[in-house]
C-alpha cells in the first residue's frame, strides 16, 4: 500500500488565493449582478507592449520553417537571454554578475518554492511576517517547519521576523541563527522597501553565521526612490550569501506567458559536506536540479523576454511600470482622504492598510466585499503580523482603481 507526504496535510486550509477566488466566486452566484472590482491577486491587466509582441510573433513564425525550428530549450536558458539580464539587469549597473549565474526559469513563484529543495532536511528557515505564503508552505511540504499552531498562526521550526508599522516594515536581526533567510524588497505584501544601508547589514549578518540570503527582487521595476537597492547584489559580500529571483510578471506583464530566472553567483561554496565532498558550489546543485526536473522555458517566451531589453522594450514597459503606479498612487492618497492608515505605494504595487476599528482581516474582506463589491487580500493570510492588516493591487486599470476607492469612500 503507497503511503502519502503526510507534510501535505499539515498545511491548514487552502492556498491564500485559491481560498480567496472560492469565496469571491460564491458571492458572485448568489449576486449575479454584482459589478465585483478585483484589487486582491497581483495579477496584471495590460497588455505586453508592442515590442514583445512583435518578437513574439517573430519567434512562432520561426517555429513553422524547418530552417529555424526550436525543440527542447537549453535547460539553463538560452544564452541570448542570460547575456542580456547580466548585462542589462546587473553589469551595467555595477553588479558583478556573469551570463552563467542566471538560470532561466518558468517564474519567480516557482523558483521560490524549488529552491529549498537543494538544502538539508534540517535547515531552518526565517521568514518576514508578513510573508508571501509560498515561501513556507514550501518548505512545510519538505518537511521542516515542524509543527502548525492554529491559535499563533506559526510554524514551531520556523523564525518569524515581525514587520510592522513600528519597525517600519522592515526585519531586524533574529536573535535565533537562521540557515535559510527569506527577503523580499518591495515587499509582498506591505509594498515597503528597504535602504541600501539596511540591506548591507543583512548581507553581513549571512555571511557571518553562515545563512544563505533568498532574495525575492520580482517588483524592483517599481522602485522610484534612486538611494533603494534593485538588487541584494549592489551590496558588497552579497556573492558569498545570497541568491537572487527575478520575475518578468509585474515589470513585463508575463503573468500568462510565465517567465522568470534565478541568479546564483560560484562564490556561494560549502566548504565540506556530511559525506566528505569538499567546495561544493550551490551553483552546480541548482543547475543539476535544473537539468534533471526542468526541460526549459518556450523558446518564443524566451525571445519575448530579450525584447524587454531593447531600446523600444524598455521605453513600453516603463510606460507600463507608471500606468500602475498611477494607480497605486490614487489608491493611496484615496484611502488616506477615507481616513485610513496606508502603508507601501510608492516604490511598488501594492497598498497596505490598518482596517479600521480593530476589524480583522477577514471581516474586512467581508465588508468590502458585501458592502463595495471589491476584492482585497487579508493580511493575515500573509502570517500573524498581517492581521488587522489588508492589501490592495495597483494592478487594474485606472478607472477600476478610481471606482474601487469611491466606492470604499461611501461604505
Amino acid at each position: 500500500m503507497y503511503t502519502l507526504n503526510e507534510n501535505y496535510l499539515k498545511l491548514p486550509g487552502s492556498y491564500l488565493f485559491s481560498g480567496i477566488a472560492k469565496k469571491v466566486a460564491a458571492y458572485q452566484k448568489a449576486h449575479p449582478d454584482a459589478d465585483i472590482i478585483r484589487l486582491g491577486i497581483g495579477d496584471v491587466t495590460q497588455p505586453l507592449c508592442k515590442a514583445v509582441i512583435d518578437e513574439l510573433h517573430k519567434a512562432v513564425d520561426e517555429m513553422a520553417s524547418a530552417d529555424t525550428f526550436k525543440g527542447y530549450a537549453p535547460d539553463l536558458g538560452y544564452e541570448f537571454l542570460r547575456h542580456a539580464m547580466a548585462e542589462n539587469d546587473y553589469r551595467n549597473n555595477g553588479c558583478d554578475i556573469a551570463d552563467d549565474e542566471i538560470f532561466i526559469s518558468d517564474g519567480a513563484k516557482s523558483d521560490s518554492a524549488n529552491i529549498q529543495e537543494i538544502f538539508g532536511q534540517d535547515v531552518k528557515l526565517a521568514v518576514c511576517d508578513p510573508v508571501y505564503p509560498v515561501y513556507v508552505d514550501s518548505n512545510v511540504m519538505a518537511g521542516r517547519c515542524g509543527d502548525y499552531d492554529e491559535k499563533t498562526g506559526m510554524w514551531s521550526n520556523v523564525i518569524y521576523m515581525p514587520c510592522t508599522a513600528e519597525n517600519g516594515f522592515a526585519p531586524e536581526l533574529p536573535t535565533e541563527t537562521p540557515d535559510l533567510i527569506y527577503l523580499c524588497f518591495p515587499n509582498n505584501p506591505t509594498g515597503e522597501v528597504i535602504t541600501r544601508d539596511e540591506l548591507q547589514k543583512w548581507v553581513d549578518y549571512a555571511n557571518k553565521v553562515g545563512a544563505i540570503i533568498i532574495y525575492d527582487a520580482a517588483y524592483e521595476a517599481y522602485i522610484t526612490d534612486p538611494s533603494i537597492p534593485h538588487s541584494i547584489y549592489e551590496c558588497k559580500g552579497a556573492r558569498t550569501c545570497a541568491i537572487e529571483l527575478r520575475s518578468f510578471s509585474k515589470n513585463a506583464g508575463f503573468t500568462g506567458l510565465r517567465l522568470g530566472a534565478t541568479i546564483i553567483p560560484h562564490d556561494i561554496v560549502v566548504a565540506k559536506t556530511a559525506i566528505g565532498k569538499e567546495n561544493v558550489e550551490l551553483h552546480s546543485l541548482w543547475a543539476r536540479r535544473h537539468g534533471t526536473k526542468y526541460n526549459g522555458a518556450p523558446y518564443i517566451v524566451q525571445r519575448a523576454g530579450l525584447a524587454c531589453y531593447s531600446e523600444e522594450g524598455k521605453a513600453q514597459i516603463k510606460e507600463q511600470v507608471a500606468t500602475y503606479m498611477k494607480n497605486a498612487k490614487y489608491i493611496k492618497n484615496g484611502l488616506k482622504e477615507a481616513g485610513y492608515t496606508v502603508y507601501g505605494g510608492e516604490n511598488s504595487p501594492y497598498v497596505w492598510l490598518k482596517t479600521p476599528d480593530n476589524m480583522t482581516s477577514w471581516e474586512f474582506f467581508d465588508m468590502l466585499l458585501e458592502k463595495a463589491n471589491v476584492v482585497g487580500t487579508p493580511g493575515s493570510g500573509f502570517g500573524p503580523s498581517g492581521e488587522h492588516y489588508f492589501r490592495l493591487t495597483a494592478f487594474g486599470s485606472y478607472e477600476n482603481s478610481v471606482r474601487a476607492i469611491e466606492r470604499i469612500k461611501n461604505m
